[in-house]
């Protein structure tokens, strides 16, 4: 058994809650721009001063309309200004946000209203809400739903005339650092979601740690972050707060296939995404570069920026020549790729799957550091992150400061620190046995080296182990082949099986660019090609590239290419778009069995 932990770098408030942060900076950074919002078309800066009057007034619309202390309130809409604005208006009303993913269906969005027991709903669109109303008669405690596109914040402020700052002021201050700030629901890759209850102090603990151990990313009115992920996800959640704890400014993009503008005009210095950004912004970048007739150029760039970050964990660093190939590559090509991700960003956090070494190397040496963490809904997001300025690439860095954790004797990641979750909501049985001895049993497998860097190999219930007796983590060669531009999901079979096969879907905007290079038929598919000798000997480099990071017993043997798609909509992903590895092996296992036929 090993352990490591880190002494805490910030200390959370016994009798405060997230409402304090509002309320500090409108005191201490009153015309800071703490958040930006699109109007328009264009950026608009909210002050810090301006964003506590629009918090009071919507809380003073809930408090109005009968939210009490205590009372739990959905929330469903994509990620938008309004989204943080009623986050902190609940908890201003003494309430408690149950986010709702935007994607959920109507069953979803009962379970997580009815079992949370939400008395009052926002929603963003009229989509939204004919789902809320559509299971209606099945939620019993709800009693208001207010709808963002039809007015809610300016109805809510016309209710909360009467009522006072000073009740406000009451209300925001019930709530003490081990009281639920949120129920999260988690994903549920099996069975339903859980509400995941994180405190105040969770979210303290959580943000209030990492702005002080990375402080030269959050540098109040120098920096700046661009969120884009899913606020009912926690990893969005942390990139609300913890720019707002540090403070720094906030925008937000609803729809990331606008990511590319949105991030020329916000011009962010820091960026929080998931390794499919990072994995897109490369693909995207070599399929111009290959499709200008500059591939060549682009690749060789790529391996000395590789191989200039590699250098630099060396005692001797880069040599004369790889530094004055790399100064040429900068000027033709990193330099191009910095202003795509902005302009203006050196830093970038990266967490909900393993980024790989090859990318991680890459981002680095092009001079747009990508630093790995690792988190749980559980964990409130990051339970371990690289330091900037100690970063071991492959790893997913050192524990949070304030926490610990510990690696038991069957290689399961343990944990303990204030960041935890308190329990799973209505479910005793579940929590106790994810808390048990004290510590939260993450389910993940993982090891610890002589520096406390943690690596994540695998989760427990997914372990194959074939018909050879040999115990494979999926993740890990998944993780390798899923890096490749043709290839969107890739998931590992094998269970009691004499080898290890995959199930591999293709990514529809790149197989198009990739066909029209090949010559093959104009509006080819999954389904035209599959069967095509270039294709699949292009997904066999993938699998070989992915082959490279596991033993032979590891190895994939044989791979299908499957005419569909691994989406939410299909029932195969995960509104954080973690594959549901029951649902695929049960409607796909025909093209199983074929992997294991003749």
């Amino acid at each position: 058994m090993r352990e490591f932990s880190l002494p805490a770098l910030y200390e959370v408030p016994t009798d405060g809650n997230l409402t304090d942060i509002v309320r500090r900076n409108a005191a201490q950074h009153p015309e800071a721009a703490v958040i930006a919002r699109k109007v328009g078309g264009a950026w608009e800066d909210v002050t810090a001063a301006a964003f506590l009057a629009e918090v009071r007034a919507v809380a003073k619309g809930l408090i109005a309309s009968g939210v009490q202390p205590g009372d739990r309130v959905g929330l469903m809409s994509r990620t938008r200004y309004e989204w943080t604005l009623f986050d902190f208006a609940i908890w201003s009303a003494g309430a408690v946000t149950v986010p709702v993913y935007e994607t959920s269906s109507p069953e979803q969005v009962q379970w997580i209203l009815s079992d949370s027991g939400a008395t009052a709903c926002v929603v963003e669109l009229d989509t939204h809400t004919a789902a809320v109303e559509s299971v209606r008669d099945r939620l019993p405690a709800l009693k208001n739903v207010w709808q963002i596109e039809a007015g809610a914040v300016e109805e809510l402020g016309r209710l909360g005339r009467d009522v006072t700052d000073a009740m406000v002021e009451e209300r925001g201050s019930l709530a003490k650092a081990d009281d639920p700030a949120t129920i999260v629901y988690t994903s549920g890759t099996t069975g339903r979601p859980k509400g995941c209850v994180l405190t105040h102090r969770s979210f303290f603990a959580e943000c209030g740690n990492i702005v002080e151990r990375l402080r030269p990313l959050f540098r109040t009115g120098e920096c700046s972050v661009l969120l884009f992920l899913p606020l009912a996800h926690v990893f969005g959640r942390l990139v609300q707060i913890a720019p707002m704890m540090a403070p720094i400014k906030l925008g937000t993009v609803p729809d990331i296939k606008n990511l590319t503008d949105e991030l020329a005009t916000f011009r962010p210095t820091l960026i929080l995404g998931v390794p499919r950004v990072f994995e897109k912004v490369y693909n995207s970048a070599r399929a111009k570069a290959q499709a200008d007739g500059k591939g060549k150029i682009f690749d060789k760039a790529a391996d000395t920026a590789i191989a200039y970050s590699k250098a630099l964990d060396t005692p001797s660093g880069p040599s004369i020549g790889m530094k004055i190939k790399h100064k040429v590559f900068d000027v033709l090509v990193y330099s191009k790729l910095r202003a795509v991700l902005g302009g203006k960003g050196e830093y970038a956090i990266s967490g909900g799957a393993p980024l790989g070494e090859r990318l991680g190397h890459f981002f680095r040496g092009i001079g747009f550091t990508v630093l790995e963490g690792y988190g749980l809904t559980e964990t409130c997001a990051a339970t371990a992150f690289n330091p900037w300025d100690r970063q071991k690439i492959g790893t997913v860095g050192q524990p949070l400061p304030g926490s610990v954790v510990r690696i038991a004797d069957d290689g399961e990641v343990l944990l303990h620190g204030e960041h935890l979750f308190k329990e799973y909501w209505n479910n005793p049985g579940a929590t106790e046995e994810a808390l048990a001895d004290g510590w939260f049993h993450t389910g993940d497998i993982g090891t610890l080296d002589e520096d406390g860097y943690l690596r994540i190999t695998g989760r427990k219930k997914e372990i194959i182990v074939t018909a050879g007796g040999k115990n494979v983590a999926p993740a890990v060669i998944e993780d390798r082949i899923r890096a490749h531009a043709l290839i969107a999901e890739c998931m590992v079979v094998g269970d009691g099986r004499p080898f290890v096969g995959a199930l591999v879907t293709l990514d529809e905007e790149f197989l198009g660019r990739w066909a029209a290079e090949h010559g093959k038929p104009a509006g080819s598919t999954a389904a035209s090609l599959r069967a095509d000798a270039d294709l699949n000997a292009a997904i066999q480099a993938a699998v070989d590239d992915g082959n490279a990071a596991v033993s032979k017993a590891e190895s994939v043997r044989k791979f299908r290419i499957l005419s569909s798609q691994f989406t939410e909509d299909s029932g195969h992903l995960t509104p954080s778009l973690k594959l549901k590895r029951n649902v695929v092996a049960k409607d796909f296992s025909d093209e199983i069995e074929t992997i294991y036929q003749g």
